[in-house]
């Protein structure tokens, strides 16, 4: 199907590089005007716009930090607003924060909670109250809700299987108006957040393909996920990793 996205609109949070750009980058690509939040760069952002106008595509930057809630009710706002509705949200942004749980921070643990879960349910909750039949929630979970894998991940682990069982609840909830709600997994990834060959040496003999993903593979799940295609799928921790689990 050309263009499956075509009369639908989307906000992607923590949009400028890594995954998230994937995402933008993909959803454009499907005929979607896409705004995406961003929290820094503003150089980073203005690229990414730049380069989906020119291929055709519609892109709004939001400057939002996703660990304020108004921030993030106003990145809603604005994207209906600019495009009049909002179909699609997928809760991308995230962050990692590791160390041994004996020295780990409270103010880095609350952190992780504000940005890797409430900032999903805000969003969302923000979001639905634009959404009609055919609405789609997808968020950016991690294969290490169902492994940690390594150590002084545990709080991060927690935050990604929160967002599981939410994505589960959510689903219950909206089911009834016709909005799907799934969160997809990825494994380990090469992004420009991961270039450490050291790390990406240690990860490779964990996957069964001996490879890490790249981030427009997962962006394709995500895209599926968006389509009206996957209109049968929700409530589903969707794993995409190479094998990471298995």
């Amino acid at each position: 199907m050309k263009n499956p996205l075509s009369g639908k609109s989307a906000l992607v949070t923590g949009g400028s590089r890594g995954i998230g750009a994937a995402i933008v980058r993909r959803l454009a690509t499907e005929g979607a005007p896409v705004s995406f939040t961003y929290a820094v760069s503003d150089e980073k952002a203005a690229a990414l716009v730049a380069e989906i106008e020119t291929d055709g595509g519609r892109a709004l930057p939001i400057k939002a930090d996703s660990a304020d809630p108004q921030a993030l009710q106003r990145a809603v706002a604005e994207t209906v607003g600019r495009f009049r509705h909002l179909d699609i949200l997928v809760n991308n942004a995230g962050i990692l924060l590791r160390g041994p749980l004996a020295d780990f921070s409270l103010a880095d643990f609350d952190r992780m909670i504000a940005i890797n879960v409430r900032a999903v349910f805000v969003a969302t909750q923000a979001a639905v109250a634009h959404m009609g039949e055919g609405g789609r929630i997808i968020t950016v979970g991690s294969v290490t809700a169902d492994r940690s894998g390594f150590p002084g991940a545990s709080v991060y682990s927690m935050t990604k299987a929160a967002v599981a069982a939410l994505t589960r609840g959510m689903a219950r909830d909206l089911g009834s108006r016709g909005i799907t709600v799934n969160t997809v997994q990825p494994g380990p990834t090469e992004t420009d957040m991961n270039t450490d060959e050291n790390i990406r040496a240690i990860f490779r003999p964990m996957l069964a393909l001996g490879r890490l993903g790249r981030d427009s593979e997962i962006a394709s799940l995500i895209a599926y996920l968006a389509s009206p295609e996957a209109s049968f799928v929700t409530g589903a921790a969707m794993t995409v990793d190479g094998g990471y689990l298995s």
